[in-house]
């Protein structure tokens, strides 16, 4: 029998871990409603090395505004701008992965054919490697075909994502073997296999990646900084680099700017959170 004084500090514990990460999003929103001058006097200090101040924060705005919002809305072409070209380079990247990744990820869950652990290490090491380590090859190869500088920088290294395959083919191998075997005795095809029964039984792992995918590319910044040079193509993720300044103004826009660019990688979150949740679950099921 566990002592009374268990659950009350198990909840402290979380309560506080909780805290810990909500902080953020409430510096946030509060950051966002908080006026011009307000801002330069509570973090400009930090921002511009002030040695007589010290930054400081409080937990509400003494006068709560949304004119850091209306400006960023209505006086801020730039930034609708880079909204419409991370829309260009994100979804065109779920599409691709939805168009060649969900194949790939069907055809290394499922199909037996000589080589294919190989290809499936090959698939893991190349998800493990980080950008920097690929970021020359990925350069050459968009240098040579003259897309650098151009959304399809972006849009074609998403299109073919080690991840998301990795994560598809994870969801693909819940499928039970003996309901593919059965198929094939009705006379099923592999194509028609996947098309009825893969693909429908595979949905919790096809979107929990593409949340992921999202996400990943919702924010990506080394990716756009090294194959974009023109600040016209650049995505919503550098502008906050750009907005952000040493004055209040500029410190009310970046923090109004970072509050709308989250809100869709939020509800994206929020709404395939269960997708998600069952994707994971299904990676951890074997037959």
């Amino acid at each position: 029998m566990r002592p009374f004084w268990a659950r009350p500090l198990l909840t402290a514990v979380l309560s506080l871990a909780a805290l810990t990460v909500w902080w953020p999003l409430w510096f946030l929103v509060s950051g966002a409603l908080m006026p011009a001058d307000e801002l330069a006097v509570t973090i400009g200090p930090a921002l511009n090395d002030a040695a007589a101040q010290s930054a400081r924060w409080q937990l509400l705005p003494s006068w709560p505004t949304l004119q850091p919002l209306a400006e960023l809305l209505l006086d801020t072409p730039q930034f609708f701008a880079m909204f419409w070209n991370s829309c260009i380079q994100v979804f065109p990247q779920l599409l691709g992965q939805l168009c060649f990744g969900t194949p790939a990820a069907w055809a290394l869950s499922r199909l037996r054919f000589r080589g294919r652990r190989a290809l499936m290490a090959l698939y893991i090491l190349l998800m493990l490697l980080p950008f920097q380590v690929t970021m020359v090859p990925n350069y050459l190869v968009l240098h040579a075909l003259g897309l650098l500088d151009s959304h399809w920088a972006l849009i074609l290294p998403g299109c073919f994502s080690t991840f998301s395959v990795f994560v598809m083919a994870r969801g693909f191998d819940a499928i039970p073997r003996p309901m593919l075997e059965a198929a094939a005795i009705d006379g099923a095809g592999p194509v028609r296999t996947f098309w009825h029964i893969g693909l429908p039984l595979g949905v919790p792992g096809i979107l929990s990646a593409m949340v992921l995918a999202f996400l990943e590319g919702w924010n990506a910044i080394e990716q756009p900084i090294t194959f974009l040079k023109d600040p016209a193509r650049w995505p919503l993720s550098l502008y906050l680099a750009s907005a952000a300044g040493m004055d209040g103004r500029a410190l009310a826009a970046a923090m109004a700017a970072s509050l709308v660019m989250l809100t869709p990688a939020a509800l994206i979150f929020r709404f395939g959170q269960p997708y998600l949740e069952l994707g994971i679950q299904a990676s951890g099921l074997k037959e």
